[in-house]
């Protein structure tokens, strides 16, 4: 379900990090529909920071990328903050090259992006001779960069939206390490809400330090035929090698199976977070 307007007067405030077409931007129109303000953040803690005090009605955070895997800082700030999970979406990212209109790409000498990007496209950039590649804060931040400095031994990587917005080229096309390069994004709000039909239950917790600990935090699942989705291991700081585990799971908090487990699993935790229950997104959308 597409949440488009607020009411008739007033759009959605959506708080992403990066500037305008950044793929977080993207992801914010797929879920709610063009009708929305973008609040553009430098940073992830900034995005959780507008959404906390009500800058902005819901957040935009990538969280997994299927070539570079999860992405800590955003799993450490879930923890850190008390915001919660009420959808999802899935897009297939294509990262383009892109420069000023009329520079070739032997002209190019340096190569800005954010770094999930430059990694993304590692294949590419390897191919390269003489070329170096410089991590910035945004992938459509490195397109405006090299515009307003009109840096023409330069190149970004980012969306074709971003390309096009800017009056710049793509030197380059889906640049990308494979094809099936996809991210999910979280959608954050202050309130435990839930957008659509939610099939889909995200937590995180810390254990007791007793023997199979992990095994009997999974096994209050399995014994409820509870399928689990994913599981995510992060360090507990300030306390050397013990660990936060995030975990989805088929199902949401309004089902009983699901409260009896958590109920279970709270029995042998030292830390236990309901993150939020959602709508599990799908592969069925690409960007540009």
């Amino acid at each position: 379900m597409n949440q488009k307007k607020k009411n008739t007067q007033q759009p959605l405030r959506i708080a992403i990090q990066g500037e305008r077409y950044a793929f977080s931007e993207i992801a914010a129109r797929k879920f709610f529909g063009d009708a929305i303000e973008i609040v553009p953040c430098r940073a992830f803690d900034d995005v959780f920071a507008s959404v906390s005090r009500a800058q902005a009605d819901y957040g935009v955070l990538p969280i997994e990328n299927s070539l570079t895997g999860s992405i800590h800082r955003a799993y450490d700030l879930l923890l850190s903050n008390d915001l919660s999970i009420v959808g999802e979406v899935v897009l297939r990212i294509e990262q383009h090259l892109i420069a000023h209109p009329g520079v070739a790409l032997q002209d190019i000498r340096v190569i800005y992006s954010h770094p999930q990007a430059l990694e993304q496209s590692r294949y590419f950039l390897t191919s390269l001779k003489n070329v170096e590649a410089i991590a910035s804060y945004d992938t459509a931040g490195s397109v405006k960069m090299i515009r307003d400095k009109n840096l023409r031994d330069a190149a970004a990587i980012g969306s074709r939206w971003a390309a096009e917005d800017y009056g710049m080229q793509v030197l380059k096309a889906e640049i990308e390490d494979s094809p099936e390069n996809y991210t999910r994004f979280y959608i954050l709000s202050r309130e435990p809400k839930v957008i659509g039909q939610a099939n889909k239950t995200s937590i995180l917790f810390s254990m007791k330090s007793i023997p199979g600990a992990l095994f009997k935090s999974l096994s209050v699942f399995a014994l409820r035929d509870i399928d689990l989705l994913r599981i995510e291991s992060r360090p507990l700081r300030g306390r050397p090698w013990e660990y936060i585990f995030y975990l989805d799971f088929v199902g949401n908090m309004n089902q009983e199976l699901c409260q009896n487990a958590i109920r279970h699993l709270q029995e042998i935790t030292t830390q236990l977070k309901v993150l939020g229950s959602y709508a599990a997104a799908t592969l069925n959308s690409t960007t540009r």
